[in-house]
């Protein structure tokens, strides 16, 4: 079946607008699948500036581009118009440089991170590795920096580091956020099991109050963010500077630096705890929820802010 000549058209124009254009589900913000948050963050790490298509919002894309490179998942990653492929490729090629060349790029550092394994969690993984010969261990930190360990196949050409003589394989991204993290194994009132402690993981949400956030606001401490849309915002709104999505808002806000300390406001504390996280996996180190919301401000801050 031959694609559509004006649905190939507008491919081609979606193509010819950025060198490097990945058709993924959801935003680079808030990726809607797993296999396209990987890829997101595979071209992150590298630094790379790409254009995005929502598949998802797009149904005639989402089914065309499938058959216009003949790839049958999405993903997709083009460079310079020519399809790629789809996660695993994108992740691969980034891990072994191979993208880093193909962009123009400095090789990426393949340095091993420098790790600590205690000797009981030595023993304990130890144990793992002798039920199953020939493979090594991994650990993945993803973007969230949250960490995943599994058997894989030993690769003499991965990047590893070693501690107490257990030997640990890391993909690029990986191995940049695990240098200089302690791998242990507790039993005690946490629980059993390998606890991770990573110098490199964002700080967590702290909740401030609403006479908090309002002193820090004032003093130019700390950016408000109010994410609540405008119509809500119409109704009531705080007397003091603040930031919104709206329009180019957000991605304003996500190319600050990532030590900028951010406050995060909705109607009631729920929404802005959420776009709080999100920030957060973004590498942001400062960030807050303001406890409570306008509701909360209107009762302790500013009477003369409507409550709805």
């Amino acid at each position: 079946m031959s694609l559509d000549p004006a649905l190939r058209s507008r491919i081609e124009t979606l193509l010819a607008n950025d060198r490097v254009v990945l058709f993924m589900k959801g935003q680079p913000s808030m990726p809607q699948c797993g296999f396209s948050a990987k890829a997101v963050g595979a071209l992150q790490d590298l630094g790379v500036e790409f254009g995005h298509v929502n598949v998802l919002a797009d149904q005639e894309i989402r089914e065309g581009i499938k058959q216009y490179g003949d790839w049958p998942t999405i993903p997709q990653l083009y460079i310079d118009g020519e399809l790629v492929g789809g996660s695993d490729i994108i992740l691969q090629m980034a891990s072994s440089g191979e993208l880093s060349s193909v962009l123009g790029l400095a090789a990426p550092d393949r340095n091993p991170p420098s790790i600590t394994v205690t000797p009981a969690a030595v023993e304990m993984l130890k144990g793992a590795l002798a039920d199953s010969p020939g493979a090594a261990l991994q650990l993945g930190i993803d973007a969230r920096f949250q960490p995943n360990f599994q058997l894989a196949p030993f690769d003499d050409g991965a990047i590893a580091a070693e501690s107490n003589g257990l030997r640990v394989q890391f993909d690029l991204a990986s191995a940049r956020r695990a240098d200089g993290i302690t791998i242990d194994w507790v039993d005690d009132i946490r629980g059993k099991g390998l606890a991770i402690d990573n110098p490199n993981a964002p700080k967590a949400i702290t909740e401030l109050s609403v006479r908090d956030a309002d002193d820090l606001v004032r003093a130019g401490t700390v950016l408000l963010v109010d994410v609540r849309p405008s119509e809500e915002r119409s109704i009531a709104a705080v007397g003091v500077p603040f930031k919104v999505f709206d329009g180019n808002g957000r991605a304003e806000l996500e190319a600050l630096p990532k030590d900028t300390a951010l406050a995060f406001l909705c109607h009631h504390g729920g929404r802005s705890a959420q776009a709080a996280e999100q920030f957060r996996a973004l590498g942001f180190t400062k960030v807050h929820n303001v406890t409570g919301g306008i509701d909360a401000w209107s009762d302790e801050v500013d009477n003369g802010v409507p409550k709805y």
